[in-house]
């Protein structure tokens, strides 16, 4: 049976609220921006982060809302950094959904310049899709995911491109023993099951020593790669200490090592110190070391705890950065979440800064949500927290709550995000940006190759570039438009920072390229 349309619990006291126009407050040099309320047909409830895409616009999902019959199956969409939005495709327009509907997780753009992401349900099978988008729009479903085909229903997360070429991905559920999988898909489409998680009860009843429950299950979080090729990720249950979710690694080949149970410290009200259910993506700092954060645990908010950041390194130590709701009515946010989908992950920024959002919590300024509608935070990778935004303080929650998706930084240097629900419907939710001063850079696709290997750099207004050198070496490069540059990784390459000259001065690249 189809889903219908998902509210959050904050959601019971939907009233008439006035109309607004786009929200914006300025503090110093942070300045907030209401950029989109969506309306329904356009979309509703985006809980995924954005992508910046090679034309410098940005674009993402709506978990619901589209101009199916139900209005509720969602959208893809594209938006300028302006604000002006144009939806790219509304799922379940034919019977049976064969593309799938719900689309929870965000979307990554490819080398190939095509989009790829998840829809959650649907398709041909019973239980989600992996699709393909152009662009301008022309979507593919490349497989439906089947109960028994091994590769695992309900694929909440996205994806990643691995400097091989293929994409990886996690499920929920479904694989072989039911508690989610790790799936490759190539670029021709082919998708392999390559770990399948083990539940609890199961470690000597069907399920292989590889794949004991102490290595975790259920990953409703993506996956990244790390600098030494191979793949990380967590699992929201299992693990050596009970269900409490671990930080994992796997080769692209299906090794997976648990490299941290979490509940490893508990106080006398039972918490867990170090954290409990992660389901962020992790995101890995230039110290080479990841950081995540935990649905529940940590020092506060006893006895399940609102939540940590941490910090662990390649070969599995970890260490709790912060516990949410250590200011007064957890006016520092709180993550929270209902378990059934990923939380917002974090970032780094050009600063070095860690930056994101907590789906609750929050000075709200009298709002009737008396767990807050969430915030955007500043962390620094030793754990020094900064509240940037308080959602909700507008009338009305105008300026959006409960902003679920985490932020991508545009190479304009601005920050850019979903809220879940808010905006002049209340329910549908809004896109928003936020500057905190942050500068212009370049960003590199991929981010490593080997001498000779193509490279695209994207940035803003780029046509007057000058020069482009590769940890000082000079390449030789086309203009393509004010945000691509196309090269090639010039011979004597070394790894460092690309470097765009341009009249008015330099740009940098946010993560170092790798010579490889």
């Amino acid at each position: 049976m189809k889903n219908t349309r998902r509210l959050t619990p904050t959601i019971w006291f939907a009233a008439a609220l006035l109309a607004a126009a786009a929200t914006t407050q300025s503090a110093g040099a942070q300045t907030f921006t209401t950029l989109y309320n969506f309306a329904g047909t356009d979309g509703a409830n985006p809980q995924a982060p954005l992508v910046q895409a090679i034309n410098g616009n940005l674009y993402g999902t709506t978990l619901d809302g589209g101009t199916s019959t139900n209005g509720t199956d969602g959208t893809i969409f594209e938006i300028t950094p302006s604000g002006a939005l144009t939806t790219l495709h509304s799922f379940c327009l034919q019977s049976g959904c064969p593309d799938g509907y719900h689309p929870a997780a965000g979307l990554v753009q490819a080398t190939n310049g095509n989009f790829y992401g998840t829809a959650e349900d649907g398709g041909s099978g019973c239980c989600g899709t992996v699709f393909k988008i152009t662009p301008s729009g022309k979507l593919t479903t490349l497989d439906s995911f089947g109960a028994e085909d091994g590769s695992g229903p309900y694929p909440t997360a996205g994806l990643v491109e691995a400097t091989n070429g293929s994409l990886y991905g996690t499920t929920v559920g479904g694989g072989a023993n039911g508690s989610g999988a790790v799936f490759e898909m190539t670029a021709t489409g082919a998708l392999t099951t390559i770990y399948s998680f083990c539940p609890v009860g199961r470690v000597n009843g069907g399920c292989s020593i590889s794949s004991s429950a102490d290595n975790g299950y259920t990953p409703l979080a993506g996956l990244v790669e790390g600098t030494n090729g191979d793949l990380y990720g967590t699992t929201y249950g299992g693990g050596a200490h009970g269900s409490y979710g671990t930080v994992f690694k796997i080769t692209t080949a299906g090794a997976l090592t648990t490299l941290y149970s979490f509940c490893a410290k508990s106080n006398a009200q039972s918490n867990c110190l170090d954290g409990s259910g992660p389901a962020s993506t992790l995101v890995q700092a230039t110290n080479g070391n990841f950081y995540g954060t935990t649905n529940s645990g940590g020092a506060n908010c006893v006895p399940f705890g609102c939540g940590t950041i941490f910090e662990i390194t390649p070969g599995g130590k970890l260490t709790t950065r912060y516990s949410f709701c250590s200011q007064s009515s957890c006016a520092d946010g709180r993550v929270g979440g209902n378990g059934e989908q990923g939380q917002p992950a974090l970032i780094q920024a050009t600063d070095g800064n860690l930056y994101g959002t907590t789906t609750y919590g929050g000075a709200t300024g009298g709002g009737t949500n008396s767990n807050g509608y969430g915030t955007i935070f500043r962390i620094t990778p030793d754990g020094a927290l900064t509240t940037l935004y308080t959602f909700c303080i507008v009338g009305g929650c105008q300026d959006g709550g409960e902003p679920g998706a985490g932020l991508v930084q545009a190479t304009n240097g601005s920050f850019y995000g979903t809220t879940y629900v808010g905006g002049t419907t209340f329910v549908d939710g809004t896109v928003f940006s936020l500057s905190v001063g942050l500068g212009p850079f370049v960003k590199t696709m991929p981010t490593s190759g080997k001498v000779g290997a193509a490279v695209k750099i994207l940035g803003t207004n780029l046509s007057a570039a000058t020069g482009v050198t590769f940890n000082g070496t000079t390449a030789v490069f086309t203009v393509v438009s004010s945000s691509e540059i196309t090269t090639t990784v010039p011979a004597g390459a070394t790894s460092g920072n690309v470097e765009v000259a341009e009249p008015g001065g330099t740009l940098t690249s946010n993560v170092s390229f790798r010579v490889k």
